[in-house]
This record gives C-alpha cells, structure tokens and sequence, in this order.
C-alpha cells in the first residue's frame, strides 16, 4: 500500500538559508531535483540499448535558427468570443521532419509550422487576435504512449489544445485540459492582450498527454509589445533573439525518444535528455556584433532547470521576467529558470571583440556566441528605469490559502503520485476565488523536488520564501519555521506566472485575480508532475 512520506531535504536542510543564500538554493534544488548540471550520457544498460550519446555530437556546427514568424491569413470576427475584424491566424498543427544537428538524420516531429524552429506570433497591447488552431495530426502518436488515464481510454491519441501560457483570455480560450479535440478538428480562440509587453509562450495542455505532445515539438513564442517598452531603445529587430531551451533523448536511428510505461514498468517521474537544443538545433552557434544584444529566453523543457551563465565569467542584466519587464536592470552573472520561466537578458558582447563565449548551464554547454573581431555601432540604451512595477500590499487581500505540494510514495520509495493539497484533478473544486479581489496563497513543499507552480490567467508577484519542518508538519499538521523569512531575489521581483517552490519551504505568492471569470487551473509546470497529478481546476466567480 502506498504511504505518505517525506523524501531527503537538499544538502544539510534550509535552516541557516540567508537572503544572500537565496539564488544558490535554487540553483541546488535544480541541480539535486532535475539533473541540472548533468550532461546526461546514456543512463543503464537499457538506455545503451535505446538511445544514442548525444554527448558524442559535436557542438557549434549548426547555425541557430531565427523562430519562424507566423503569418496574418485573414479579418475575422466572431460573435461568440467577442471579437471584431480582428487579425486572424491559421494554425495548422502537423506532423513533420527536420535535422535537428547536422550528423543527425531527419527526425519526426510535430509543429505549429513548417519547421524545427519555433513559431512566434508577435501581437500589440490591447490588440487582440483570433487564432484558429486546427488539428492535420495522424491518428498514431509519433511516441510511445502508456496506459491512458481513467476516462481518456476512448480519447484519440493525438488529441490537442492550445495554452498560450501567461495570456490573460476568457476561459473558453485559455486551452483547458479537457477542451482537447481530435484530428481534423479545430478549434478558434480569442486573445484580446489586454496586459503589458511581455514574452509569453504557446504549447499543448491536452489532458494526458501534454507533456509527450510537447516532446513532439508543439511549443511557439508569443510576444506582446508595446510603445512603452519601445520608447526604451532596448536593443531591437537584428539585435533581439528569441531563445527556446529544452532537452531530448533520441533513438539510435535519430528518432525521439521518451520512456514510458511500456518501457520502464513505471511513469517516468521526470524526463531528462541528454541532447540540449535551441530553437530546434542541438548545441548550435550564433555569430554576434560586439555591442549589446537582448535575449528573451523560455525554459521549455519538461523538467529540467537551467542555471544560465556565460563561460566568459561575465555579467549580463536581467531586465524582464515571466510577464514583462522589470522596474530596473540586475547585474548578475546567473539565473536560474525552472521549466516555463521566461527570462529577459541584455548581454554586452562589445569586451568580447574576436572571442567565441558559450552559454553554460553549469558544466552543460547550450550555444556559442561567435563574437566578431569588427567594431560595432550600438545606438541601443539600457536605461537606469525600465518600467513601474507596483508592489501588491498584502492588506489588500480578501483571502489567504495554505496549499500543500505532495508526494504518495510506493512501499519501494519510488513516487507514485504527486498532488497538490492531496488531492486529485478529478476531485471537486477547492479553490472558488472572487474576480477582482486578491489573495494570498502559500504554497509549502513537502517533497524533495523543487516545484515550479504556473497559475493560468493571472500574474502575481513572489512575497517571501520561509523554510519550515516539513517532519513537524507531516506528524501533525503544524507548520514550526526553522530559517529567517526570505524575499525574493532581485531577479523576481516583477510579474510573475510561474513561481518556483523549492523543498522544506513555504513560497507566497500575491495574486489580483482579473480580468476574467470562469475556470482555470494551476499545476506543477514540471510535465509529468502535472500529468501525474498535479494539477488542480480552480473557478473566478463574477
């Protein structure tokens, strides 16, 4: 039968954690939790047999590709959502074949377009867009499934839905779980961008199979912008990349790979690649200018976390996180971005003239930077103020919740279940919240891992991390602090829409739940913690 139990805190616990401390706890929970500093070579003899070394390939021979920009097919308007001679998209999803590295045969993918780079739609504050999504799969999933969940046996294999993660939408758009249809099917959905400039992302959310959907290659860009960031003369057009990172594993025959329960006899509680892609190429360069570029960056690996630096030992600025632009530029020579983080860099190649710089992620090389020997002209600003960032009071809040992250452990100490406030996404609704009020919600990690939590539809803001007893806790229910309350580092202190919880600790969020009634959802955003279940509906009343 299985038992609830507490797996192994990181190093010697979180009692002496300090402010200063901070980011490199996150950095050890990534790397502990998720592999992160691992350049993962195949793993067992099973593995040997399955997939290939990636480490074997040879890094910095493909040029990175630019995402491929979508494209305007018509004026729509549509009653039902709301919309009026807005810009309407088609989206067709299908099944394609790209190199992915240059001594890699043709892999089968899936994509939003026509190739391995991601899509990026690019959309005006306060403009909205009709997207029409549409479903040209096969009936046959290109990976191995397991056994479907409970009430998902007749679903179709490659069934969809669309989340336009961080996108503030009516319910009805937002690509809940189970809005999911079939091939040949489609589905059109309204995105009004009714919040600032921001670098959101697109992937797949169908109910139980989201996170081998994603493997496939369903992921895009989408990039809110606005004359307010404009007037900033960041650095733009040639000078700004949009950067995906993520890992995958292939077959001996170049195909992807991904186990399942067919394959190893049980979920896999994480996936973890040992080949590092960006924008669809493995370890691939990028000639630069020396002179200052800007870098919007997604994690959109299934579990894996990224502690991003330059090989160089240089700094960067940090000038955005998830949901637009900080109030100010951070120096720093490292951020730590868990799955479905966004970051926004700003990095000056202009000290670096002739030198060829690599981002790192601890001992894992991502891309090279070949920076040119030839003096650059830079008429682009990094400004001292970037945008006001309003701080949430918690006196405004009408309400605070206590959320457990949780793990059901088999007899074996292998995780079987992983639930948020030890329940199901099949249970009722627990958490019913009134549009236009704010709460507080406190989110006290009883696993090992480090979590991060994705609340669809809002943005909220990180108000502190605190560790606590998580044996006092489990024994009775009691929460008995054990460390100093820790704000959140520089680098977080704008909005938010996904937050990372890290073990033995308890995260608070601040959350203004506007603009929209109706039901949403929060979940762990490491994919097979959500398929696995943890994942909860939650409802805006109006």
């Amino acid at each position: 039968m299985a038992v609830w139990t507490r797996r192994r805190l990181l190093g010697n616990g979180c009692a002496a954690m300090s402010s200063a401390a901070f980011p490199q706890l996150l950095r050890a929970a990534a790397t502990q939790s998720m592999g992160a500093g691992q350049m993962l070579p195949e793993s067992g003899e099973r593995a040997q047999a399955r997939t290939l070394n990636a480490a074997r390939l040879t890094p910095f021979v493909d040029r990175l590709p630019a995402p491929e920009r979508a494209r305007i097919s018509a004026l729509r308007s549509d009653s039902r959502l709301g919309a009026v001679n807005a810009p309407c998209y088609q989206v067709s999803m299908r099944r394609i074949q790209a190199q992915l590295h240059r001594d890699l045969p043709r892999t089968t993918l899936w994509s939003y377009g026509r190739s391995a780079a991601p899509v990026l739609w690019e959309a005006r504050s306060h403009e909205g867009l009709l997207i029409d999504w549409k479903n040209d799969l096969p009936r046959e999933h290109i990976l191995t499934l397991g056994e479907p969940m409970p009430g998902m046996h007749d679903a179709p294999a490659t069934r969809t839905v669309t989340h336009v993660h961080g996108a503030r939408v009516p319910s009805v758009s937002d690509g809940y779980p189970e809005d999911w249809f079939g091939p040949g099917e489609h589905r059109l959905c309204y995105y009004p961008n009714q919040q600032d400039a921001a670098a959101l992302w697109v992937h797949d959310h169908a109910m139980g199979v989201s996170r081998m959907n994603v493997i496939a290659g369903l992921i895009g860009w989408y990039i809110v912008r606005d004359r307010e960031e404009e007037e900033l003369r960041l650095p733009s057009d040639a000078y700004e990349h949009q950067l995906f990172l993520y890992d995958r594993s292939f077959t001996p025959e170049g195909q992807l790979y991904y186990p399942n329960p067919p394959d190893e006899g049980a979920w896999a509680q994480e996936f973890l690649g040992d080949a590092i892609l960006v924008n669809g190429k493995v370890q691939p360069f990028l000639e630069v200018e020396p002179r200052k570029y800007r870098f919007r960056i997604g994690n959109v690996a299934n579990s894996r976390f990224f502690s991003l630096s330059l090989s160089s030992a240089s700094d960067f600025y940090v000038i955005g996180t998830d949901q637009g632009l900080l109030s100010e530029p951070v120096q720093c020579a490292r951020v730590v971005l868990a799955p479905s983080e966004r970051t926004d860099l700003i990095i000056d190649f202009s000290a670096m003239r002739g030198r060829n710089i690599t981002l790192m992620s601890d001992n894992m090389q991502l891309m090279q930077f070949r920076v040119s020997s030839i003096k650059a002209v830079d008429d682009s600003r990094l400004p001292d103020t970037l945008r006001q960032v309003i701080s949430v009071q918690e006196s405004s809040a009408s309400q605070s919740r206590f959320m457990t992250l949780d793990e059901f452990d088999s007899d074996t100490g292998d995780a079987e279940t992983m639930l948020l406030n030890r329940k199901h996404w099949s249970d009722p609704v627990t958490e019913i919240v009134q549009q236009g009020t704010t709460e507080i919600w406190s989110f006290a990690n009883l696993t090992q891992d480090a979590h991060p939590i994705h609340l669809h539809l809002v943005q909220f803001q990180i108000l502190d991390r605190q560790p606590f007893s998580v044996d006092d806790y489990l024994t009775n229910e009691s929460v008995r602090f054990t460390g100093e309350r820790l704000s959140p580092h520089s680098t977080e202190r704008g909005w938010k829409d996904v937050v990372q919880c890290p073990p033995g600790t308890i995260t608070r969020i601040a959350i203004p739940f506007v603009p929209y009634a109706g039901r949403y959802l929060w979940h762990c955003h490491i994919l097979e913690h959500e398929a696995n279940d943890m994942m909860r509906p939650y409802v805006i009343k109006a």
